[in-house]
């Protein structure tokens, strides 16, 4: 089974100062409320060390694999509970430059046997931390620009 979820917020600011904070990954200790410990280096290939702490839920470590970086405007990874098929996440970033500044789509594909009996929670816990992280980096880069 497949599902996926995403989740947009518009940041008045350029592409290049929501880029500057959304990969600076040792500072999400400073901000962000879904992965609140990040670590790693965003390269194709590369190995991440994240802690997931969706609202209302428990932390979840999880080390996902870089698959690509499109510099400025795209980063994705891809991780495993377990063994591969089980229950894969394939996590996107995309900054769009708009009139107004840039807009980050958040989203994620989830493939694996373990995707139905897990759905609501992503519809529910995942989802609300996209959200928060989302607005928690738009406060972020606005507050950097005052």
């Amino acid at each position: 089974m497949r599902h996926r979820i995403s989740a947009a917020v518009d940041i008045e600011a350029p592409p290049d100062a929501v880029w500057a904070r959304l990969t600076d990954l040792a500072g999400y200790a400073d901000w962000n409320p879904f992965i609140p410990s990040a670590s790693g280096e965003l390269r194709p290939g590369e190995r991440l060390s994240l802690r997931l702490q969706p609202p209302g839920g428990r932390a979840l470590p999880i080390r996902p694999t870089v698959t690509e970086v499109v510099e400025g405007s795209a980063f994705e990874w891809l991780g495993h509970l377990g063994v591969p098929g089980l229950f894969d996440g394939r996590h996107r970033f995309e900054l769009t430059p708009t009139a107004q500044g840039t807009r980050l789509v958040q989203s994620e594909s989830f493939s694996g046997v373990l995707v139905r009996p897990l759905r609501g929670f992503l519809d529910g816990g995942t989802l609300a931390g996209f959200r928060a992280m989302n607005d928690a980096l738009r406060q972020q880069v606005l507050d950097a620009r005052a």
